[in-house]
């Protein structure tokens, strides 16, 4: 894939970009290009199957997944105008939940497992998983406008 691959120029693929950007503090990836800084997100079935389970999940994992759920909610502000606010609870096993709040409304609401395996096949299946979330959660808050906050 090539920086002027059309995917990178989604609104998601921005935010992801943003979010890793903002994790790396003291610049040290600075210069990478935009692959280069989404590639840890995209795992094939066998380097997922490579990854043990056993032991905590690394930082760099779990930056991954705060970074991931941290874009949809900027996302879910952005196009409801409302403060959407992501808490990711994990377990030192790699269990645990993700929540997206708007309001007093939960917009979403995730199990996950094994998160030391967290990474999608490719950029676009990692967009659409994402997409499908973002879907799932304006229209929960778009049903529910007094509870959200509208």
């Amino acid at each position: 894939m090539s920086t002027t691959d059309p995917i990178f120029e989604t609104d998601f693929m921005r935010e992801m970009l943003r979010q890793v950007r903002a994790l790396d503090s003291y610049g040290v990836h600075d210069g990478k290009s935009v692959e280069q800084l989404l590639a840890p997100f995209v795992l094939s079935k066998e380097a997922r199957s490579a990854i043990p389970i056993l032991g905590d999940p690394d930082p760099v994992t779990l930056s991954r997944v705060r970074a991931f759920y941290n874009a949809i909610a900027v996302l879910i502000e952005k196009e409801c105008g409302q403060m959407a606010v992501p808490l990711v609870h994990l377990s030192h096993e790699g269990f645990g939940r993700v929540i997206i709040t708007v309001g007093k409304l939960l917009v979403l609401d995730r199990a996950l497992r094994d998160a030391h395996r967290f990474g999608f096949e490719s950029f676009s299946k990692m967009k659409t998983e994402a997409d499908k979330q973002l879907s799932v959660a304006l229209e929960l808050a778009g049903r529910f406008p007094e509870v959200a906050g509208f």
